[in-house]
């Protein structure tokens, strides 16, 4: 993803505009949990089987990322198509992961980037990626992230600072070249052991999460199916 603006504070002068207006998103609003969303021990945040995008909320970066309701073997997903855009999806929720640390989701890619250097600004782009955020609140430079993403390199696992913020985000391999197109994966990650580790904190809760197709750095294109995100005990 291209970083673009020039009118940022000077920390955000560090971080590329996607995320810092994601995280920017959750700084100043009052995300509410809601019993509503505990089903059968699960908190569920996105429930793209029912055709129910309640409460995410678009944020377009550098054209857009176009999401929408699809059937796939009559079962209803998400799918994302990106043509030289960078837009996401994001939702504010507070989540106790020490209660529930156990982040659940599907994804699925139909096709694959070109290997980039990731660690790199010119090389942020990712066919998937789901971020989950703790709010730093008014102390804006203390926000953390974790980006799961969908790599186009091979080394599945690495885990390393983003490009644009070392400091406060993160990214972990989940997936990589090495892995099918056309193919359901199903991905279960602690969150909670995951801070810990990336970070060096204790984060009790985190607030908000966010799904975000981006080719806009390579200028190529990516389409990605997603299916419901939910966070479980077990």
């Amino acid at each position: 993803m291209n970083a673009r603006s020039i009118d940022e504070t000077l920390y955000f002068a560090f971080i590329k505009p996607h995320i810092a207006v994601l995280l920017m998103c959750l700084l100043f609003t009052f995300p509410v949990f809601s019993e509503e969303l505990i089903q059968h021990e699960k908190i569920v945040l996105g429930r793209f089987s029912s055709n129910d995008l309640t409460g995410w909320k678009e944020k377009v970066f550098e054209n857009k990322t176009e999401y929408f309701f699809t059937k796939v073997n009559d079962q209803v997903v998400l799918k994302s198509v990106s043509n030289g855009s960078a837009s996401g999806l994001f939702k504010e929720v507070v989540v106790d992961i020490k209660k529930y640390p156990y982040l659940n989701w599907r994804w699925r890619i139909e096709n694959k980037l070109l290997p980039m250097d990731e660690t790199q600004e010119s090389g942020d782009d990712y066919v998937a990626r789901l971020y989950v955020m703790e709010s730093g609140g008014l102390f804006f430079w203390n926000t953390k992230a974790l980006n799961y993403v969908w790599s186009s390199r091979p080394e599945k696992g690495d885990s390393w600072p983003n490009a644009f913020a070392p400091d406060n985000n993160q990214m972990v391999a989940v997936r990589t070249a090495e892995d099918q197109v056309g193919t359901w994966y199903s991905e279960k990650r602690n969150v909670y052991e995951a801070f810990k580790r990336e970070f060096g904190e204790d984060i009790r809760s985190i607030d908000g999460i966010a799904i975000m197709t981006d080719t806009d750095n390579s200028n190529t294109q990516a389409t990605t199916l997603y299916g419901d995100i939910y966070f479980s005990k077990e």
